[in-house]
């Protein structure tokens, strides 16, 4: 298998974030990528390459416009205002607010944030640019292997049309998808196995009937981002249909959510599709700091092997896992099972 990374995710690395109410170092970090390199390393995944640069029209299918140029901008604007610190948004427009784009920095961080949780600072738009190249870079080389894994830095599955958050910028997987739809798939399936609802993914797909998106995730009344991942949500217009949460409560054990995963794979190969994208987070490990389910690191090598028995070309892209000195295990193990299945 083939493992597309970059070392420009260092660039992006904000020196904290707020958690309980305090100050604390991001559980976002650069160790994050290390850890995982280093596994894949130790097991002898040593086809590693660099990514091609992005195409930003590609990135413009999947996301607004203006959203791309204020990523691109935010922290020059941020800095040619006077500000010192890193670039967070104070004010979020809520309920019975106005939903218009303010001039001022401080207005469209506010208005295009999503979760105060993630900090802009001065290398963020290239690390962003790069983790996204890594996913459709991945993607080309699905053609020829059938799999392959993009290890990307900063993740992306929060991202949506026009919102940033939870440590997430542009959404990976998604434009990873919009690339393979781009070149003749007539149906995407995107997974996504990270602990926290891929609400981006959801966003962007919602309202489609070429990309399936299926997601296992804490359920919203007690887990981040709160707000999205209900069963009822469904789909709308063409969409409808086409969007499946599975919500599960604190505690889930690896057996119940490999069986959650079971039925999230039969309405994948009912679908039949011509391609699978499927967002990699690790955070559901029984160690993870944010989250409340109880896997095992043996259980990532039995789901690999369950997502292996699909048989259908398959691009991992690297999402949540924040037990940093467990995350390469774990997310090795799932790519072990698969190749292994």
């Amino acid at each position: 298998m083939k493992i597309v990374l970059s070392e420009d995710h260092r660039l992006h690395f904000p020196k904290g974030e707020l958690c309980g109410g305090e100050m604390v170092r991001p559980f976002e970090c650069p160790e994050r990528w290390d850890y995982v390199l280093g596994e894949l390393r130790s097991r002898g995944f040593k086809d590693t390459i660099a990514p091609d640069e992005i195409d930003l029209e590609l990135v413009r299918k999947v996301h607004d416009a203006e959203f791309v140029e204020f990523l691109e901008q935010a922290w020059t604007d941020w800095h040619q205002t006077g500000f010192k610190g890193e670039a967070l948004p104070y004010v979020i427009p809520a309920r019975r607010m106005q939903q218009r784009r303010p001039d001022h920095i401080d207005g469209r961080l506010g208005y295009y944030c999503m979760a105060i949780d993630t900090a802009i600072t001065n290398g963020t738009w290239q690390a962003v640019r790069s983790s996204a190249a890594c996913a459709v870079t991945a993607q080309r080389l699905v053609a020829d292997d059938g799999h392959a894994f993009a290890l990307c830095r900063p993740p992306g599955h929060h991202a949506a049309r026009d919102l940033y958050g939870g440590y997430c910028f542009l959404n990976n997987a998604a434009i990873a998808v919009q690339a393979f739809v781009e070149q003749g798939a007539h149906r995407v399936a995107l997974l996504d196995v990270d602990f926290h609802h891929g609400n981006g993914s959801q966003d962007i797909f919602n309202q489609r009937d070429d990309v399936l998106f299926v997601s296992l995730h804490g359920r919203p009344e007690d887990a981040f981002p709160h707000f999205s991942g209900y069963a009822d949500e469904v789909g709308e217009g063409a969409g409808e249909g086409y969007n499946i949460n599975f919500p599960l409560r604190p505690g889930t054990t690896g057996s119940e959510w490999i069986a959650a995963l079971a039925d999230a794979l039969k309405r994948i190969t009912d679908y039949r599709p011509d391609a699978l994208v499927v967002s990699l987070g690790v955070d559901t490990f029984c160690k993870d700091p944010i989250s409340f389910f109880r896997l095992e690191s043996e259980d990532f090598r039995r789901y690999g092997a369950h997502i292996g028995r699909l048989r259908l070309p398959t691009l991992f892209v690297m999402e949540g896992g924040y037990a940093v000195e467990e995350i390469g295990i774990n997310t090795v193990n799932v790519l072990d099972g698969y190749l292994d299945s």
